[in-house]
């Protein structure tokens, strides 16, 4: 058998414990968290939390899938055509690399020929590797990062001298 990325939806709230839990039973799991600045009326503290909640990430062949409801936080599995919906390990680099890095503002531009709808690269910066949809703005590009198993899009804006062309729209 073959291993594949797939998609546990956990039940709300709680997919940190649900990610640990299948962690301690040998699963391999991803789960993607972004820090933010939660405030309170006495007081702020940054937290992590998921970037796209009730969603975890695990990585076993299809097989395995079925022990997975035994696990406790564990709702459902992402189906597409009556089959567990299959995640491109593209995706969850793309996703990796989103929720590790902080975007800096870069000024220094060169002109290269990419339109709406082109694929491109990031070839610079902290979000090199990272491949997606590009939408012209101003002087940077908006970076649109679709994951299609999911039907979610993430966006970042970038300057246009780190990204290079893979294909035309």
């Amino acid at each position: 058998m073959h291993c594949n990325w797939y998609v546990i939806k956990s039940l709300s709230r709680s997919e940190k414990k649900t990610t640990l839990r299948l962690s301690k039973l040998g699963v391999v799991c991803f789960l993607p968290l972004i820090k933010t600045l939660k405030q309170w009326s006495d007081r702020k503290k940054k937290i992590e939390e998921p970037l796209i909640p009730g969603i975890i990430f695990v990585f076993c062949e299809e097989n395995e899938l079925i022990n997975l409801y035994n696990v406790q936080g564990v709702h459902s599995i992402l189906k597409y055509l009556n089959k567990p919906a299959i995640v491109k390990d593209v995706e969850i680099e793309n996703l990796k690399i989103l929720t590790n890095q902080s975007l800096e503002s870069i000024n220094k531009e060169n002109f290269i020929q990419i339109v709406h709808g082109d694929i491109v690269e990031v070839i610079k910066g902290p979000f090199i590797g990272l491949i997606g949809s590009c939408v012209k703005e101003q002087r940077h590009y908006k970076l649109l990062i679709k994951i299609d198993s999911l039907s979610t899009s993430f966006s970042i804006n970038i300057s246009r001298s780190f990204v290079r062309l893979l294909k035309k729209n």
